[in-house]
């Protein structure tokens, strides 16, 4: 199993804080915003007395109201069509474990959530990266590029919308173009959506459930994590309209009995969730994703296209070794006491030697935090005895 690029670097954050170091966490997608009060005090104010198993699938109730939550998006789930899971990353596992056999190749573009390779490397999958880039805004590639690369062991793509690691978000037509090359080739289309609440600048957000024509060969994955702000709930979902896929998913759910109960108690009261909480958040973020695109683009020899969903990005720094860097950062920088967390890039993608001078960062932390972080990222790079000397790029808006 490959080791997370997001966790492997805890030891030495540990270290540092140990010595005395305030470190600013865009490490890893853990927003500091408050989880939805309405979900808090379903679990505070629970009369259950013993702690039961629920359903293989998750609670009926709870499926039943979150398949009209997928309604009020224009997408045709009913509640059979849902599978409760222990977080996002099971119903990944899941999907990877119920839809392919050992040996079979799945096409994912890169750079891609980091746990895909350890999910794939789980269920004996191939990995075939295609490749995005950082000029075009990881933009998806050419559909014709998709084509070169499938081969008869090739049984699906993997896609997340919108991104991690990019916060790229997907068009309609570029949708529809994948769409037309799963029907040739009669492949899985996976995809994680667990952003849909994040995004910017009156941009549209596209499901694959929107897709006409394919329905069996979708699978969605979703995970309330960070719709409300709740990771440490463990409870996502895996929907597809294919009854022989969700019949393979129920054998591995039964084999870990049962979603989370408490998880899923707050996630049933979270869909009552007020629109303005989703709207104040995403001003929030909207805020944090201009100023820190903004910063990184201002430090010399740095940076980073403009996302349009989630709240991550990808930024070229001048430095020759991400993983060093991140390292160091951790190790051996500090200003006025201080550093900064970052997941090296190269976790993200497939491709060896890829990512080598990017890193993402998540901007989940409120803007004095932010502010604090990158002046400590812009005198680190300074300082950085790796320094290198990136040509100037123009810049480019993620759709």
């Amino acid at each position: 199993m490959p080791a997370s690029p997001i966790r492997k670097l805890v030891p030495f954050a540990d270290k540092a804080k140990k010595e005395g170091k305030k470190i600013y966490h865009l490490n890893i997608g853990q927003p500091d915003i408050e989880t939805p009060e309405v979900m808090l005090n379903a679990i505070k104010n629970s009369d259950i007395r013993v702690i039961e198993y629920t359903h293989s699938a998750g609670n009926e109730s709870y499926r039943k109201k979150l398949a009209a939550y997928y309604q009020k998006f224009g997408m045709p789930v009913n509640t059979e069509d849902v599978m409760i899971t222990t977080g996002g990353s099971e119903a990944i596992e899941i999907a990877m474990m119920t839809c392919f056999n050992p040996g079979d190749e799945i096409i994912i573009p890169e750079p891609f959530y980091a746990n895909y390779n350890g999910f794939s490397c789980a269920a004996d999958l191939v990995v075939k990266p295609i490749r995005s880039y950082i000029e075009t805004g990881f933009a998806l590639p050419p559909i014709s590029e998709f084509e070169k690369l499938i081969t008869p062991k090739t049984k699906g793509i993997m896609i997340c919308n919108p991104g991690n690691p990019t916060g790229y978000l997907y068009t309609r037509e570029e949708l529809e173009a994948l769409k037309e090359l799963v029907k040739k080739y009669d492949l899985f289309l996976l995809s994680d959506e667990v952003y849909r609440e994040f995004c910017y600048d009156n941009k549209q957000y596209v499901s694959v459930m929107h897709l006409e024509g394919i329905d069996n060969n979708i699978v969605l994955l979703d995970s309330i994590s960070k719709r409300y702000s709740a990771c440490g709930a463990r409870i996502g979902a895996l929907i597809s309209k294919n009854k022989e896929v969700m019949a393979g998913a129920l054998k591995f759910a039964q084999a870990r009995l049962s979603p989370p109960t408490f998880g899923q108690v707050g996630a049933e009261a979270a869909l009552e969730t007020p629109q303005s909480y989703f709207d104040a958040v995403t001003k929030e973020y909207t805020a944090r994703r201009d100023f820190v695109i903004e910063a990184i683009n201002k430090m010399d020899g740095a940076f980073c296209p403009k996302p349009s969903g989630a709240f991550y990005c990808i930024a070229r720094l001048p430095i020759d070794n991400a993983d060093k860097f991140c390292q160091w950062l951790l190790e051996s920088f500090s200003h006025n006491s201080q550093t900064v967390m970052l997941a090296p890039a190269t976790g993200f993608y497939s491709t060896p030697g890829a990512g080598t001078n990017e890193v993402r960062i998540a901007y989940v932390l409120n803007l004095t935090d932010l502010r604090n972080a990158m002046e400590c990222l812009d005198v680190a790079l300074k300082e950085y005895p790796g320094r290198t000397v990136t040509a100037p790029v123009a810049t480019a808006d993620i759709r």
